[in-house]
């Protein structure tokens, strides 16, 4: 692990130099004219990573971030939904700011960090991390908390779409995913609640029985998850509901609200969304108590989790919270409360898929990348904000497949997307409602823009397309062992499930500004981000790599590769990868468990339950190497494998086990 330093900047030798080795000096100084301390690293540097999940470069050297809670509808460009204040450079130091305070940060020759006090008049600590990426990342998870582990069946494909609003409509999603024989195990509903109070169903018959429902889903290997946002709505034109004035009443009176100054409930500010509305004070236990109290019906009947949306609605300093933070903090603190109330109301056996988030999200599962339209740009842009997420200790981590808002993706961007989610931490397709923000402009097709796999098949009258996405959702079944066993190894790590090569291969100035391919585990994935491409150019680091499936490779030079499954790494490629798949790579010495049926082929049918396996199966690439696998079913299993030779000890469990010589 990294070594690291703390620095009291209330301290009075906190003025001057802080550090300085090996070339690289850390100095602050007090500038009480502007009432800000800057931080200033100096050091000859090429990258800097981290910064939050950012969606406009992962390197953002030359860059000057903000490090606010922000939200914005599509084309993020330099806001986060999710900024922390915290990065490393590639000479082996890191710096986090630990502060609720809105914090700045100028990334040019000399690093320097604008840091203001927080309500109390004190300036926060700063930690100095110093060691490769990785350890670096360990050490910042030591300090901020180790990721969380979810349930596994959380790790297998997701469904939603907003425009489910009926008990028969979720039925028949269910229905469509048996017929087209496409796995998934979490649903999830948005439009379920009354729109008022967002925690009772909807009051029109339109869920006749959702505990039955409910029960009917697990049974079928699918969990449910349900939207949340947190808020005291403020309905359109003031319209009376009986419901919710109650409980705003109820709220008011006993104080469980964010407060202006003055002592008057805190409104969210016109022209941003849900206007005119309270925000519960989850800093209060009395409010926790009462909003949870109001939800643990959901729990009782089965429900899986909450899809925790929202979250960035606190735009002024003027205002307090129960536990005596201002908006100073609370900017950045109040979706942190937020996600950090309902993960400890839910327990660890359930889940939340949060939007925004702050320094120590990685404890609140899960995360998507917000809103995008369905473009090849925000495509691009959502696979530097995975990436930059990751280098920010972040962990489970997905996005929209082909995109959330406006017209429907191009068929190619949507199986491109599919490609790429198989192999990202979360896999999820999501859609807008009919009607959303974009519908004037884009109309979407017949009234129905749900991104799932049958309507973009039939959208597009393509039969054969769900052939290839039986294959891809099946493939993603059968890493879910893989996935799972990465996941645990992130929590105890606190090295991300998805990562930048920089984490691998810190030494390799290649792998410096890739934006283009990620990390799983010793897997490498290149997603192909380009409309029209059958070919892409990989990079692959210093080793032998083997491709999951034959493609033909040639060099910088332009000469055919010998082999079409295994390659030798230290140069780029450039891969005929076809339409169907994306370039991936199984490095030697590395090792995937696989669930597989009797064929033992990738994409092989095994369903979508997660209590247990077709045939466990491991593939191990290359003559050498170890691999500890670990489950939730009990079972602990070391292979090694010695000039080719297999060695399997099984220390917990009664798993039969397969290793395959080939995939």
């Amino acid at each position: 692990m990294a070594a690291f330093y703390h620095y009291d900047l209330n301290h009075p030798e906190a003025e001057g130099t802080l550090f300085r080795k090996n070339g690289t000096e850390l100095a602050g100084c007090l500038k009480p004219a502007e009432g800000r301390y800057v931080l200033e690293l100096k050091q000859d540097y090429s990258a800097v990573y981290g910064m939050g999940e950012r969606f406009n470069r992962v390197n953002q050297k030359g860059l000057n971030v903000h490090c606010e809670v922000e939200e914005k509808f599509c084309n993020q460009g330099s806001v986060s939904y999710c900024p922390i204040p915290f990065f490393f450079t590639d000479k082996g130091y890191g710096i986090y700011v630990d502060t609720l305070t809105v914090v700045d940060f100028s990334f040019e020759e000399t690093i320097s960090i604008f840091i203001g006090k927080n309500s109390e008049g004190k300036w926060p600590g700063i930690y100095l991390f110093e060691g490769s990426p990785k350890e670096i990342l360990e050490a910042f998870s030591e300090v901020t908390g180790k990721p969380a582990v979810t349930p596994k069946w959380s790790l297998g494909p997701w469904m939603s779409a907003n425009r489910w609003h009926t008990q028969e409509e979720v039925r028949e999603q269910l229905s469509l995913m048996e017929k087209h024989g496409l796995p998934h195990t979490v649903l999830v509903v948005e439009a379920w609640s009354d729109e008022a109070t967002f925690y009772r169903f909807n009051e029109h018959g339109e869920w006749p029985d959702p505990a039955a429902l409910i029960k009917e889903m697990k049974e079928k290997g699918v969990q449910l998850v349900l939207w949340q946002i947190p808020v005291l709505k403020r309905m359109d034109n003031d319209e009376p509901h009986p419901v919710l004035d109650a409980d705003k009443e109820y709220a008011v009176t006993h104080e469980l609200c964010i407060k202006n100054k003055d002592g008057s409930p805190y409104k969210i500010p016109e022209n941003h969304w849900f206007a005119g509305s309270y925000l519960p004070d989850f800093t209060n236990p009395g409010t926790k108590e009462w909003w949870f109290g109001k939800r643990q019906y959901l729990l009782d009947m089965g429900v899986a989790g909450f899809k925790t949306d929202g979250g960035e609605f606190v735009l002024t300093d003027d205002v307090i919270c129960h536990s005596g933070l201002t908006g100073l903090e609370l900017r950045n603190d109040f979706v942190s409360e937020y996600v950090k109330a309902y993960t400890e109301f839910i327990g660890p056996d359930r889940v939340l898929f949060s939007r925004a988030g702050y320094t120590g999200q990685q404890k609140y599962p899960m995360q998507w990348a917000g809103d995008q339209m369905s473009s090849w740009e925000e495509f691009r842009h959502i696979v530097c904000a995975g990436l930059s997420a990751g280098l920010s200790g972040i962990s489970l981590w997905g996005f929209d497949i082909g995109g959330f808002a406006a017209d429907m993706p191009s068929q190619e961007l949507y199986e491109r997307a599919v490609q790429m989610a198989v192999f990202a931490p979360v896999m999820q397709w999501h859609s807008e409602p009919v009607g959303g923000q974009f519908a004037e402009i884009c109309p979407s097709a017949k009234g129905i823009n749900d991104r799932s796999p049958w309507n973009i098949s039939e959208l597009y009258r393509d039969e054969t397309m769900m052939s290839r996405m039986q294959f891809q959702f099946r493939l993603r079944m059968n890493l879910l062992p893989y996935l799972y066993q990465q996941s645990l190894l992130s929590g105890r790590t606190g090295v991300p499930v998805m990562k930048h090569l920089i984490l691998e291969y810190p030494q390799d100035e290649h792998v410096r500004n890739v934006e283009d391919c990620f990390m799983l585990g010793d897997l490498l994935a290149a997603p192909v981000l380009e409309p029209g491409k059958t070919r892409r150019s990989v990079y692959l680091p210093e080793g032998e790599w083997y491709s999951l499936w034959p493609m033909d490779a040639y060099d910088a030079a332009g000469n055919a590769a010998a082999d079409r499954s295994r390659f030798r790494g230290g140069q780029a490629y450039v891969f005929e990868c076809g339409a169907e798949k994306i370039p991936v790579f199984l490095r030697a010495g590395g090792c995937i468990a696989l669930n597989l049926d009797d064929t033992l082929l990738l994409g092989s049918d095994v369903g979508n339950r997660t209590d247990g396996y077709a045939n466990l199966c491991f593939y191990m690439a290359g003559d050498n190497g170890c691999y500890e696998f670990a489950d939730d079913l009990g079972n602990e299993i070391c292979l090694t494998r010695k000039g080719g030779q297999d060695f399997i000890d099984v220390k917990k469990g009664n798993a039969a086990v397969k290793i395959l010589s080939r995939l």
